[in-house]
């Protein structure tokens, strides 16, 4: 049996206990004890999430865990000499360790991200790059895997990083009989942006604003800048400066986020072919896409697609059994 090791400290947030499930349904679809859930802290008792309600924990004295996670707060506190000794210990005897959202502090703290690639949530990214300069941060990912250490982004991102750790034990399939048992979508792919490209992008003046809503609505037209220009009411030199002033990135690279965007969400809900997919968007063609969601995303349509797609696996929902006939798990690998 797994142990998982989920450490929280005074104040933190309820909804980074949301990866806890996605364990606990994996020893249903396993139909046995696969992980050992505990929930941990420094003195252990009940400790107080953010909002006041308390749950129960063991002392953290044993640091003999297979998986370790830790959750993170509404505000970022320092962390704790005792936490950070046992981490230490635990960086030795554990097969891995996460941490989800501002619990990628408590990390780069234990000096457990040193030289390493992570992730945080966004809003606390400027805050980090300043703190720990000797950490890769990818800010704008789900989550980040490097090595044995696992990041994810905002609390409900760790149910995506907890769907990546137990696909990595038992496989794919089983993870997405998980899935559809939280009814989650089957985890996003750690590349994939914490918010979309429309949102990221925040125009202060109407004329840029309706540049982008008319490039979002017209992905298949002509979207160079001289027709986003002339949406702007703007001369291609003025548009360009301010475009540019406003969101921090080229028109072009502006339209091609929005194209990949909606190229995503068709190869996410539904069977179009990469071609078509390609042409509904303006990509062009499958090849010019493929490019644009690596540069995008850090990963391919395809990949992207084998993830969305829903498994159509039988289930007997009144035993939360998976039918063994249609579902395959690899215990080799358990």
């Amino acid at each position: 049996m797994k142990r998982v090791g989920f450490i929280v400290s005074p104040n933190f947030q309820m909804m980074s206990l949301a990866a806890l499930p996605v364990f606990e349904f994996a020893n249903r679809v396993m139909e046995r004890p696969f992980y050992e859930l505990e929930v941990l802290s420094e003195s252990g008792g009940l400790v107080k999430s953010s909002f006041g309600v308390a749950i129960d924990t063991k002392p953290f004295d044993d640091p003999e865990f297979d998986t370790l996670l830790v959750g993170g707060g509404t505000e970022i506190e320092p962390t704790s000499p005792k936490l950070l000794s046992f981490l230490g210990k635990a960086r030795a005897s554990s097969r891995r360790i996460a941490s989800i959202c501002a619990g990628a502090f408590v990390l780069a703290d234990a000096g457990l991200l040193d030289g390493r690639s992570a992730t945080t949530h966004w809003y606390n990214v400027p805050e980090f790059e300043k703190r720990y300069p000797g950490v890769r941060m990818e800010g704008d990912k789900i989550f980040v895997v490097d090595g044995p250490i696992w990041s994810s982004a905002g609390m409900s991102s760790g149910i995506d990083l907890a769907l990546a750790l137990v696909e990595s034990d038992i496989g794919a399939e089983a993870t997405k009989m998980i899935a559809k048992l939280l009814v989650v979508y089957h985890r996003r792919l750690g590349g994939q942006l914490q918010f979309s490209a429309m949102l990221d992008m925040e125009p202060k003046t109407d004329r840029i604003q309706r540049a982008l809503v008319f490039a979002r609505s017209n992905l298949t037209g002509d979207l160079s800048v001289e027709r986003l220009a002339e949406a702007a009411s703007l001369s291609v030199r003025q548009f360009n400066r301010a475009f540019q002033a406003e969101i921090g990135q080229t028109p072009a690279r502006a339209v091609e986020a929005l194209r990949v965007e909606a190229a995503r969400l068709l190869l996410e809900g539904g069977r179009l072919q990469m071609e078509q997919i390609a042409e509904q968007t303006g990509l062009g063609d499958a090849e010019r896409m493929r490019r644009s969601f690596l540069k995008i995303y850090g990963t391919t349509p395809q990949t992207i697609r084998r993830n969305a797609r829903s498994s159509d696996e039988i289930f007997d929902l009144a035993s939360m059994r998976p039918n063994a006939v249609r579902l395959r798990v690899d215990l080799a690998n358990a």
